[in-house]
């Protein structure tokens, strides 16, 4: 009998998205075949010590707060560096083997390439895009320049540094007033609607920068495409991507879908899916979002979110590498609505981590020996 393959979920994080990451967690571990897989669960604290865990925290938590992994959680691990050695050392040098990792992380430090630099340093198998996508993927200003250079359409927006905002208020004012209000302004490096605010008009900018500034040094400035849908779709695979079928959030009582309307307001938004769009429509959300998706240099997995506006009007708003897992979330969602359950979603990202890995291996093989 073949032996349980040994998939490390790694969850928590130093990021704004800690939080969304232990339910997202939660949600992949309740999903893992435990018959084809044994599940290690490692939660990352805010300060970025890792801890073996018996499961993600419960959410709510016993004090009705969102869940976080804390210094009591469970016992330190560390990721062995030797290159190829795939375990997890224990605080007594006790070594753990591990086959993959599914890093369930959102935000920087876990969604920015940094986690899967590390990976990638120590050899092992993982989840999702590697350095180069990942860190793409993560910075918003970066990959609208990539969409932009390569055709693909993207909303007008501007892009703003702190102390270009600090040095010359009156300059970056000036962009966003030829911009035209209202627009978005965000983190350019976050996720989860974390940091957001919609601005009328330029009295309340300076209050909307300000909180994105608490994020990131960066941030973006888009103008708010009025009227518009958000449409969403799902992308699977390595070098042959495939994409999901589309849908639509329908904010209820929010303005915009906010980190409220997505965690904390159960009839915050409704999700149509699929999207009632025609079939020729959608095919051509599946061509933008799958082309969105190699220019970044992405693999495993992504959300891709659109805009339409009118009967046709596509615009680009971002990709995410590592998409919600909870049980509300899309991307699953998208997927078993396309004929794929949950459990077989995970299994088929676990089963793209492993040949990644051995294309990649093996590639690294050949130029050594080519070199030598």
């Amino acid at each position: 009998m073949t032996s349980r393959r040994r998939v490390v979920v790694l969850f928590g994080g130093r990021s704004a998205e800690h939080e969304i990451s232990c339910i997202s967690a939660r949600a992949v571990i309740d999903a893992l075949d435990r018959e084809r897989n044994e599940v290690i669960p490692v939660g990352i604290t805010k300060e970025g010590r890792w801890r073996l865990q018996a499961a993600p925290p419960a959410f709510p938590s016993e004090a009705g707060r969102m869940p976080e992994v804390t210094d009591g959680s469970g016992a330190d691990v560390e990721l062995a560096g030797d290159p190829g050695s795939r375990a997890l050392v224990s605080a007594d040098g006790s070594r753990a083997p591990i086959d993959v990792v599914f890093p369930v992380l959102h935000g920087p430090f876990g969604e920015d390439g940094a986690v899967q630099g590390f990976l990638e340093l120590a050899g092992v198998p993982y989840v999702g895009a590697g350095v180069l996508g990942s860190s793409l993927g993560m910075d918003k200003a970066v990959q609208k320049a990539l969409w932009s250079a390569s055709g693909l359409p993207v909303v007008p927006h501007e892009v703003v540094h702190e102390p270009e905002w600090a040095e010359d208020l009156e300059g970056v004012s000036a962009r966003v007033q030829a911009l035209g209000y209202p627009v978005f302004a965000k983190p350019a490096t976050l996720g989860s609607s974390v940091g957001i605010s919609k601005v009328h008009g330029e009295g309340e900018l300076d209050a909307a920068m300000a909180e994105a500034f608490r994020y990131a040094r960066k941030a973006i400035i888009e103008k708010s495409i009025e009227g518009a849908r958000e449409i969403e779709c799902g992308i699977l695979g390595n070098d042959d991507p495939v994409a999901s079928m589309c849908g639509e959030i329908v904010p209820r009582g929010h303005e915009f879908y906010d980190y409220e309307a997505k965690y904390l307001d159960e009839d915050g938004a409704e999700l149509l899916i699929p999207a009632p769009i025609s079939q020729d429509l959608q095919e051509r959300i599946q061509r933008l979002a799958v082309a969105s998706f190699r220019t970044i240099g992405c693999a495993g997995m992504a959300r891709v979110d659109l805009f339409l506006r009118g009967e046709d009007e596509l615009y680009l708003n971002e990709i995410n590498t590592i998409p919600g897992f909870t049980s509300i979330s899309m991307y699953p969602k998208l997927w078993e609505a396309s004929g794929l359950t949950y459990s077989d979603l995970v299994e088929r990202l676990l089963e793209l981590a492993v040949e990644r890995h051995a294309t990649e291996a093996g590639r690294s093989t050949r130029a050594r020996e080519l070199e030598g």
